[in-house]
């Protein structure tokens, strides 16, 4: 492929810098929301592999954009989990069981990307099939670190003092659901790569809440 993007990332020569949009794909575009309200709600558009497809393309039809990023969510891997995730208008995706005990985190599923993750290897198979050959395709996942947060806090937090507390309270416990997470985020990216993207991204959302030490 001969992609500017790639080439970048490569350490290669190019004529300009790439181009792409952290949120490629969203509300500021007019199709999107007419698209998100056709699939009901977020989640339901995430799980639906073509119209996440026809949400990865419409950027691009627009702007003349150096990559695609595939359109889904980082929260779906504690949903394949087990965890009971739902988006609230206006305050953005909750767990209602978060992680607090050895118990919680015994009754996490271990992932298989192909069968409860299904929908998205379908998108980036889709997507595959449909993109520009000039344009390559990355798939993401959150790190084990910002997924955790979210699985103990039950979403978005201003403090995040369950998470904290767990750090230097009970780090056994910390350690054994940041193995869990380990082991579903790297399954789920080796088959992003199996069913054919290009490069991948792990964002650390929550890295942040750490110090240094």
């Amino acid at each position: 492929m001969n992609s500017s993007f790639l080439n970048t990332i490569n350490k290669q020569s190019t004529n300009y810098s790439p181009v792409w949009l952290m949120r490629q794909a969203g509300r500021y575009l007019p199709e999107y929301r007419k698209t998100r309200e056709k699939a009901g709600s977020f989640l339901s558009l995430c799980k639906n592999p073509e119209l996440a497809t026809e949400v990865t393309l419409q950027p691009l039809r627009r702007f003349s954009l150096d990559a695609s990023i595939m359109f889904s969510d980082i929260l779906v891997v504690p949903e394949a989990m087990g965890m009971n995730l739902f988006f609230t208008e206006g305050e953005g995706p909750k767990f209602s069981d978060p992680i607090r005990t050895s118990l919680d985190i015994d009754t996490l599923r271990e992932v298989n990307p192909n069968e409860s993750l299904g929908y998205v290897m379908q998108t980036i198979r889709n997507l595959k099939s449909s993109l520009p050959t000039n344009i390559p395709l990355t798939g993401f996942s959150g790190s084990p670190w910002t997924l955790a947060c979210y699985m103990v806090e039950g979403g978005a937090s201003k403090n995040y003092e369950n998470i904290k507390r767990m750090v230097y309270a009970e780090p056994d416990l910390l350690h054994s659901l940041l193995n869990k997470t380990s082991i579903a985020v790297a399954d789920y990216l080796v088959e992003q790569i199996r069913n054919g993207v290009d490069t991948i991204m792990i964002f650390d959302s929550w890295g942040g809440v750490l110090s240094d030490k």
